[in-house]
């Protein structure tokens, strides 16, 4: 969802389609303009003069200047001015907080973390952490909220159109997103996406799903949630439900919404306590302060046996997980990302072996995610862009009364 909090006039479309190429291009001239938009020369001119004087683009020095001119007269050259805004991506999880703010460009000026008790704050309190990692990483950069253009954050619980998520039974939605469109009002544009659906945009721009038009970013650590593509979109539906697992509470063999992280913890911390753990292995010797999902997939993936066997039961209830999602949405990946996707292969293994042979739809490829616990920010930095792009001339029209 993208709030553009301004409205301007119309303008000439060749400015649009000008900073479009420019966003994605390293300098140029005039002529490369024309190539690539098919715009006249005198309307390329016109467009990127009125450019930089908006100050969104940068005439560089001619070649002449800059030592590459040869004969002949020397081309104008432009750059994006790259510098000109900045872009905040956040993930707004239900412990950890993550903000990362880029040029326009998406290139990291600075991150900034926060980990909060679980379950410990009101949405109120959570508002004012989530603003103040985003002040922090703004500083850390050397910047302010002045030089905001986009933020975009991501959130455990659906979110509608409007950047709001509906009524949860036990409120716990409306903490996650604690009226983040409002209160972060202060930005030109902002958007407040699922966190799962922003791992998602994160796989198919840069991650394992890059180039897959059908696919399903499974985020499985503390809780499941997904982000689903089908032919090249992003599905959210009416309150931004889409991926949400509530259904698992009536799956058997799965039977609630725990992430695989959690039912990996839950496993190990049960064999302990009724004796199945072989005495003196790498597992039953770990503290219990120290046992987490992190410890059980490193050890399954050092062989241990006791760590294997759990692993393998986790990944029984992948294959379960990702046989549904395969039968409701016919992706041609499943993509297992967040924190968890670092050590799962041990789980991706399993799971590739339970997956049914006797589905109506073939089953979907399972893979691990390369992106790891930051997937919810790459996906929140690159939703920033994509907003900023679509709105970026309107505010910068509205802040220069141009």
């Amino acid at each position: 969802m993208s709030t553009t909090m301004t409205t301007v006039a119309a303008r000439p479309a060749s400015h649009d389609a000008i900073l479009a190429f420019a966003w994605t291009s390293a300098e140029f001239t005039a002529t490369d303009v024309i190539a690539a938009t098919g715009l006249t020369r005198s309307t390329t001119i016109d467009a990127l003069d009125a450019l930089v004087e908006l100050g969104l683009l940068r005439e560089l020095p001619n070649a002449r200047l800059a030592g590459d001119y040869r004969k002949g007269r020397p081309a104008r050259r432009f750059a994006l001015r790259d510098d000109a805004a900045v872009l905040v991506g956040v993930d707004a999880g239900h412990v950890h907080l993550t903000a990362t703010v880029t040029d326009l460009r998406s290139r990291s000026l600075a991150t900034q973390r926060a980990t909060l008790v679980l379950d410990g704050d009101d949405a109120a309190t959570r508002a004012r952490r989530i603003i103040a990692v985003i002040d922090a990483a703004l500083d850390a950069a050397g910047r302010t909220r002045g030089d905001v253009l986009a933020v975009c954050v991501g959130v455990p619980a659906p979110v509608d159109g409007d950047g709001r998520s509906p009524q949860h039974p036990r409120g716990f939605w409306a903490r996650m997103n604690p009226g983040l469109v409002d209160e972060l009002s202060w930005a030109p544009i902002v958007r407040v996406d699922n966190d799962a659906s922003l791992a998602a945009v994160a796989e198919g721009s840069v991650g394992a799903a890059a180039g897959c038009r059908d696919f399903v970013a499974l985020l499985a650590g503390t809780r499941l949630g997904a982000g689903v593509v089908v032919d090249g979109n992003l599905l959210r539906g009416r309150h931004g439900g889409v991926g949400e697992m509530v259904a698992f509470d009536h799956v058997e063999g799965v039977g609630n919404a725990e992430g695989l992280g959690t039912r990996a913890v839950q496993w190990a911390t049960e064999a302990a306590a009724s004796g199945e753990l072989s005495p003196g292995s790498p597992l039953a010797t770990l503290a219990s302060a120290d046992l987490d999902a992190r410890a059980v997939l490193e050890l399954a993936a050092r062989g241990d046996t006791d760590a294997l066997r759990i692993a393998e039961r986790v990944g029984m209830t992948l294959a379960r997980i990702v046989s549904v999602l395969g039968s409701m949405f016919d992706p041609q990946r499943v993509v297992v990302s967040g924190g968890i996707s670092a050590g799962i292969e041990e789980v991706v293994a399993a799971a590739r072996r339970f997956l049914p042979t006797d589905l109506d739809l073939p089953a979907p490829e399972l893979v691990a995610s390369d992106l790891g616990a930051d997937v919810v920010v790459v996906g929140a930095v690159a939703g920033a862009a994509e907003a900023a792009r679509g709105s970026v001339l309107d505010v910068w029209a509205a802040r220069t009364g141009a």
